[in-house]
């Protein structure tokens, strides 16, 4: 039997998150179909964490349009939602005289934009602003509404308040086949069928096959693959704004960043490869990141690394987002070919979209929307008192798991039992900590698949790292434990 909806999102991202926590303030049904085991599993986990202000897209595209007015809106509900935002302002550094007009055109199309608090800085004010900034940079466009955020916490969040106002996300659900059905639609997924009035195609690198199933208004997105190192949070202090340098036809290059955690990544490149989900990381690239991030800081400490990662961007051939709904497909939406700044355009896009289904579906406000649920209560950023009390109240915040990050059993319990909960080792991460820190998890880990397998009600080796074929652990030694 196939499930009904009035909505079904696909694609558990920030964007498709965004959108559900919208749609939930109106009285709707609304399913997220995620086709891996988390929320927050794709392109939005493994990004430069930016929220750009908006001087780099093209006056007139729908990446400007989007850029500028999820800037303006991005604080506010991170704010809401208890998610780490800092606005530290950016910088785009220029090494010679002669980049100087490439500055200026920046600056200009900024402006054109709509985006204040531009400026460029000569080598002092540079200097004064940046003391650790390579003395060769010359100039530098300073955008003082560029931020840092948790991409991934953002979008838990989301999921959170989704939930808790009735909306059903579904993981492990990869959709298959989209068809028009009467006045709505059909899907077929690896959960069976769902049916639906309104398909919102927010698909990640995966958009253009959905979309090509049920458009004629045909695209294709070309994976885009990222790669970055991090360093440890001995770093952290060491640069206060995100620098980056001039941009290129494959975007804007490699970054050097502070991270609303206390780390800093390098990166990211970017290589066109065929395979959507290869985020494998090679000696290669990672090496040209180095000699890349070193112009903008000469003195990179080599001994300070905890981590490499890939992240994949879904460029499309149309080289701008495609937003809204589709010129053939009455109640079909997209939010598709978002690449960079697609997580700052997300609330904006994420506003529109719930806009233009609401009023195709004439859905009327619900009158019992929710606030989000408080977030995990963090044991590390807690004062002493604060820690005292939380071990008088529950004995489990006195138990640290993950040393390098000071998570406590607490707190991974929580991130399980919450709405849109944990199941894997990786959903534990992102939603406490536990495995980010200098050892990566060689501590805590253990530790981490026996609390999920308590509260999962699983054995231990089934448990998986992110889903899947994942297992983190083959069998027991010496035959089944019992």
């Amino acid at each position: 039997m196939s499930r009904e909806f009035d909505v079904c999102i696909i694609g558990g991202g920030v964007t498709g998150c965004a959108i559900a926590r919208e749609l939930t303030r109106y009285q709707l049904t609304i399913a997220i179909l995620e086709k891996q085991s988390d929320v927050a599993e794709g392109t939005t986990k493994a990004n430069s964490a930016i929220v750009h202000s908006g001087y780099d897209a093209k006056p007139g595209s729908l990446k400007a349009k989007y850029n500028v007015a999820g800037s303006k809106i991005f604080e506010q509900w991170c704010h809401e939602l208890d998610v780490a935002y800092k606005r530290n302002g950016s910088l785009v550094l220029a090494f010679s005289e002669d980049d100087l007009p490439a500055l200026e055109q920046l600056l200009e199309r900024g402006q054109q934009n709509g985006v204040t608090g531009l400026s460029i800085l000569d080598r002092d004010q540079l200097q004064a602003r940046e003391p650790s900034v390579s003395p060769d940079a010359v100039y530098a466009l300073l955008a003082e509404t560029g931020a840092i955020c948790s991409p991934y916490d953002l979008t838990i969040r989301l999921a959170e308040h989704a939930v808790v106002n009735g909306a059903e996300l579904f993981t492990d659900c990869k959709v298959n086949l989209v068809e028009k059905a009467g006045s709505g639609f059909s899907l077929q997924t690896d959960k069976g069928s769902f049916s639906c009035r309104t398909v919102v195609n927010a698909a990640g690198v995966y958009a253009d096959e959905i979309n090509n199933q049920i458009s004629e208004d045909k695209f294709a997105i070309t994976p885009r693959r990222g790669q970055y190192w991090m360093l440890d949070k001995a770093c952290g202090p060491v640069f206060s704004s995100t620098v980056f340098q001039l941009p290129t036809k494959l975007g804007k290059g490699v970054l050097v960043t502070p991270t609303v955690e206390g780390t800093i990544i390098l990166g990211p490149t970017a290589e066109d490869i065929s395979d959507k989900d290869d985020v494998d990381t090679t000696a290669e690239e990672l090496d040209k990141i180095l000699v890349k991030a070193s112009r903008s800081w000469p003195n990179i400490p080599r001994n300070c690394f905890i981590t490499a990662f890939a992240g994949i961007r879904a460029h499309c051939d149309r080289d701008d987002f495609i937003v809204g709904e589709s010129r053939d497909v009455t109640g079909y939406y997209l939010a598709a070919g978002i690449e960079s700044p697609g997580l700052t355009a997300a609330p904006a896009i994420a506003v529109e979209l719930a806009e233009l289904i609401v009023e195709r579906l004439d859905a009327r406000l619900a009158g019992d929307f929710r606030q989000a649920p408080p977030a995990i209560i963090s044991f590390r950023e807690s004062s002493n008192e604060e820690r005292r009390r939380l071990i008088s109240e529950d004995p489990a915040y006195g138990r640290l798991i993950c040393r390098c990050e000071q998570v406590s059993e607490a707190e991974i319990r929580s991130s399980i039992r919450r709405p849109a909960g944990a199941r894997t080792v990786d959903a534990v991460k992102r939603r406490t900590r536990a495995g980010m820190g200098r050892c990566q998890g060689g501590f805590c880990l253990p530790s981490v698949i026996r609390i999920l397998s308590e509260e999962l009600g699983l054995e231990p080796t089934e448990i998986t790292k992110f889903g899947k074929d994942s297992k983190v652990l083959t069998g027991w030694l010496g035959g089944d434990q019992k």
